[in-house]
């Protein structure tokens, strides 16, 4: 792996200098991973988590940046532990060791060059590509026949709210074109004799106060465009105010329940069946990782 290049990994394309302990980027990062926790996921979706967990390994930096981030502690807040390459692939199979039905690897695009080499050999289970969406479709191909399984969110459809939030108001047509190449690439959803996911994509989609409009437009891209079992959606509504939402008014709360039941009937008045639904008592901090380097230093 290159120590020191000019990054144009993310859809905004900076052109920042990132060499081994260092970025001027947006992400901040230099070459090398940065790593917050690795270790058993109880809380993805029933068909990632499973009965065994998911091995998760959190990236630490984020190129997108969201204001409401709930990983804002890793994802802004400069916390982690760099790692090399081998000692990231040797983390998988630490992972593997404990029974997960796969490894997860949780906003890894400012890494994906590092991801790309740890996977130059097959690993025994499926590799999940948990993203914020935001990627560029050249990125997305390097990965191909690496990655078996993609997480992608799907934010936002509206240009303002991706601007406002998220500082990114090509957000909604980058992530469209992504998701398409995900799929292109790994093909319907594959299931084993456990229900567990081995190949395809799930796309999911967390409900803001105050942009309900947002989520139907969602609703309706994926339905029109995708054929039944071409990919899973997931509709959540875990938000919580987290981050630096406290400086914007609309979303410093959680989704009311009218909003819940607004999106909740327009989903099940769709013909988009293959999916998940989260329940609104899922708003709640819980579901938060301690970041806490476990798994992430070797002979912890």
């Amino acid at each position: 792996m290159k120590e020191t290049f000019t990054c144009s990994l993310c859809p905004r394309r900076c052109g920042a200098r990132r060499t081994a302990h260092a970025g001027e980027g947006i992400c901040k990062e230099g070459s090398l991973p940065v790593l917050a926790r690795a270790g058993v996921h109880e809380w993805e979706e029933p068909c990632i988590s499973g009965t065994r967990g998911s091995g998760t390994v959190f990236f630490s930096g984020c190129a997108l940046r969201c204001v409401f981030c709930q990983n804002h502690q890793i994802s802004a807040g400069g916390y982690g532990a760099e790692v090399s390459v081998s000692r990231l692939r040797e983390i998988y199979f630490e992972l593997i060791a404990k029974g997960v039905h796969n490894i997860n690897l949780v906003n890894p695009t400012h890494f994906a060059h590092a991801v790309i080499e740890s996977l130059h050999e097959p690993l025994p289970v499926p590799v999940v590509y948990n993203c914020g969406g935001y990627e560029r479709a050249e990125t997305l191909r390097a990965l191909a026949g690496k990655v078996q399984i993609y997480l992608p969110d799907l934010k936002y459809l509206d240009p303002a709210l991706a601007a406002r939030y998220s500082g990114a108001p090509d957000y909604p047509g980058v992530a469209k074109a992504a998701i398409l190449e995900m799929v292109r690439q790994v093909g319907p959803c594959v299931f084993d004799d456990e229900d567990i996911l081995q190949r395809g994509v799930v796309i999911r989609h967390l409900v803001l106060p105050g942009a309900v409009d947002n989520t139907l437009d969602v609703i309706d891209w994926v339905n029109e465009t995708f054929a039944p079992g071409e990919v899973l959606f997931s509709l959540m509504s875990q938000y919580i105010p987290c981050g630096e939402a406290g400086r914007f008014p609309e979303i410093d709360r959680t989704i009311s329940e009218e909003e819940y039941r607004r999106v909740e009937d327009y989903l099940l008045c769709c013909s988009l069946e293959d999916g998940y639904l989260q329940q609104r008592s899922a708003a709640s901090d819980c579901y938060i990782p301690p970041f806490d380097l476990e798994g992430v230093l070797k002979n912890e």
